[in-house]
C-alpha cells in the first residue's frame, strides 16, 4: 500500500496517569510498529497528563498564576512526554520534536515513518496542534485517543443518564463542548480545535485507548467503538 499519514492526538493522561504508564506505552509501541510495517505513517502529538496538572497545582498553591504561565507549564510537560515517545520510537522517528505546527519543517513519509509533536504556545491545545499538522500533510485520518470512550450528550460523571453519540457533525459537537478553551479544560475535544477541524472539513475519531484492538480499528479506518465527528 502507499504510505498514508494518520495523525494521533494522544492524551497525556494515557502516558502519565500518575506515573509513566510503561505497560500502555509498550502496547502502543507494538501496535504502531506493526502498522508502520504495513505502510502507515504516524504523527503522534502528546498531551501533558498528570505532570502538567501537578506543576500547575503547585504553582497555583504558591502564588497567583496568570493563565499564560499555567499554559506554559502544561506545554513544557507535553514536550517532556514527546521526548519520551521520540526516544521510544527513535529508530523510525524524525529526530526533531514538532513544537510549532505551523512553521516547523515536516519530513516526507519516505524519509521518516513517525513524527512526534507537542504543545505550541498558550491558548492552543495539542488537539489544535494535531489539526494544524493534519491539514499541512494532507492526512485523511485524525484519531483522538484519551480515557474518554465516546462523546456523550452531557458529562456522564455528572449525569448517569447521559447518552453516547456514535456519530456527530462539528456543529453538534461544538454545541456540547462550547467555544472556549482554557488550561486543564475537561472536554472530549478542544473547542478551538473543533472550530478549525470544521473549517478544514476534517473527520476525527474520538475513542478510549483502553482496548488496543479497538484502537487498531480506528487507526486503520475500520468500524470502531467511539464517536466519529465529521461534516
Amino acid at each position: 500500500m502507499d504510505a498514508q499519514w494518520v495523525v494521533v492526538s494522544l492524551g497525556g493522561s494515557l502516558i502519565v496517569p500518575d506515573g509513566v504508564d510503561t505497560e500502555f506505552l509498550r502496547q502502543l509501541t507494538a501496535l504502531i510498529h506493526e502498522l508502520v510495517e504495513d505502510g502507515y505513517r504516524f504523527v503522534l502529538i502528546t498531551g501533558g497528563g498528570s505532570t502538567a496538572r501537578e506543576y500547575q497545582r503547585a504553582a497555583a498553591a504558591l502564588c497567583k498564576v496568570p493563565a499564560d504561565d499555567l499554559d506554559w507549564l502544561g506545554i513544557h510537560s507535553t514536550r517532556l512526554n514527546a521526548h519520551l515517545l521520540r526516544t521510544i520510537f527513535r529508530d523510525d522517528a524524525y529526530q526533531r520534536i514538532i513544537t510549532n505546527p505551523r512553521d516547523d519543517p515536516l519530513p516526507k513519509a519516505a524519509q521518516h515513518k513517525i513524527i512526534v509533536g507537542a504543545g505550541w504556545r498558550p491558548g492552543f491545545s495539542t488537539d489544535y496542534d494535531a489539526a494544524v499538522i493534519a491539514e499541512r500533510i494532507g492526512a485523511k485520518r485524525f484519531v483522538n485517543l484519551s480515557n474518554v470512550s465516546q462523546v456523550f450528550t452531557e458529562d456522564p460523571k455528572k449525569n448517569p443518564e447521559a447518552k453516547p453519540h456514535e456519530r456527530l457533525n462539528w456543529s453538534e459537537l461544538r454545541a456540547i463542548i462550547g467555544d472556549d478553551w482554557s488550561p486543564g479544560l475537561h472536554v472530549p475535544f478542544d473547542p478551538v480545535a473543533a472550530k478549525l477541524c470544521q473549517e478544514q472539513g476534517l473527520e476525527v475519531a474520538i475513542l478510549s485507548a483502553e482496548d488496543m484492538k479497538n484502537v487498531r480499528k480506528a487507526l486503520c479506518g475500520e468500524e470502531f467503538k467511539g464517536t466519529i465527528v465529521t461534516g
